[in-house]
């Protein structure tokens, strides 16, 4: 790993140093919000030299803001927690295509976009969480068998405005169509717990406090919970067990950490540098290690909390379905009452 790290360093600063682009600096909209990113951006500088300036706020503002400063934006790279968001802005032509196809090399071909407009950086899994005293694994099947009226009262998910949500039902849509996607939705606010409310956080803290028996979260929340300095937390983690639907068939809904270069990046060149770093097989081990997220370098292997949980089957879907099904699965929650 030393000799690893050598060389990608000696690979970074010199390209740095030989590179026409003078620029020392890098700009990104983030919506990211995990301690696990300035920690790679801070290794990053000390590597390079680049200073990287993030600005922060949620998906759908800085997109605004891309749009609203145009040829004028400063910013480099656009970085979200749903593929989504990176289809969305890239519809709106807000993003370039990788000419330089070297920012895919660490990347594992099944997670990238056909379309080449935006990179993947981690990816997890929206998972059924279980209780260990109350259900059976033999229970659990299907993200459709948590329509079946055995679960009623005892399901809990947050909002139907959380891009999470959003995004395994646009995955629905595409896998089983509208009509299906709405008759499952409608049956399954029938076996809510109680309203949504909360972060995937809260909704297995519900479950080890006896509100609901199962619940939907990304998978990386259990690890988050589990490796907690808070007693509550490690509490909760433990109540649970983590299953991975659709394992007989499609396979796991999953969804991706991903980044895109912006149409006019002024330090085009930086950013590709970045890229390149944040894929790496360091990179890619700091960010298992800290956030519980899978990657999406195929010689990286998870955190062993993550191990633990086993390999699953995943869903094979375009992940840019995750974006041009979305108005639609929004019009499937607000006609089916899920808040």
């Amino acid at each position: 790993m030393k000799k690893y790290f050598f060389l990608l360093l000696i690979a970074l600063v010199g390209s740095c140093t030989t590179t026409k682009n003078k620029s020392k600096e890098i700009n990104i909209y983030s919506q990211r919000h995990y301690n696990v990113d300035e920690l790679q951006y801070q290794n990053f500088e000390k590597m390079t030299g680049i200073k990287v300036n993030v600005t922060k706020a949620n998906a759908d503002e800085l997109i605004q803001r891309l749009k609203n400063e145009g040829e004028n934006s400063p910013a480099d790279l656009f970085i979200t927690v749903d593929v989504g968001k990176l289809w969305q802005a890239s519809d709106m032509g807000l993003f370039q295509k990788f000419e330089d196809k070297s920012v895919f090399e660490n990347i594992d071909p099944q997670f990238l976009d056909k379309n080449g407009f935006w990179v993947p950086v981690t990816y997890r899994s929206r998972v059924v969480v279980y209780s260990n005293e109350r259900v059976k694994k033999d229970d659990l099947s299907t993200y459709e068998d948590l329509a079946n009226e055995k679960w009623r009262g005892r399901l809990l998910v947050r909002s139907s405005s959380n891009a999470y949500n959003q995004a395994l039902v646009s995955s629905l849509v595409a896998n089983l169509g509208v009509e299906n996607t709405f008759n499952w939705s409608e049956a399954v606010v029938k076996n809510f717990a109680r309203d949504p409310k909360g972060s995937d956080r809260d909704q297995v803290k519900a479950i080890a406090a006896g509100q609901g028996d199962i619940a939907i979260v990304n998978s990386y929340y259990i690890g988050l919970l589990l490796s907690s300095e808070k007693e509550e937390e490690i509490k909760a983690g433990n109540a649970v067990s983590v299953f991975f639907p659709n394992q007989d068939d499609r396979g796991a809904h999953i969804n991706v950490s991903g980044l895109a270069l912006t149409k006019n990046a002024p330090n085009r060149e930086n950013a590709i540098k970045l890229i390149k770093y944040l894929t790496s097989i360091q990179a890619q081990e700091t960010y298992v290690n800290n956030s519980y997220e899978y990657s999406v370098n195929p010689s990286v292997k998870p955190d062993p909390i993550v191990q633990e949980w086993g390999e699953f089957k995943k869903d094979p879907v375009d992940l840019n379905m995750l974006g041009i099904k979305r108005d639609e699965a929004i019009r499937i929650f607000d006609k089916t009452g899920w808040k």
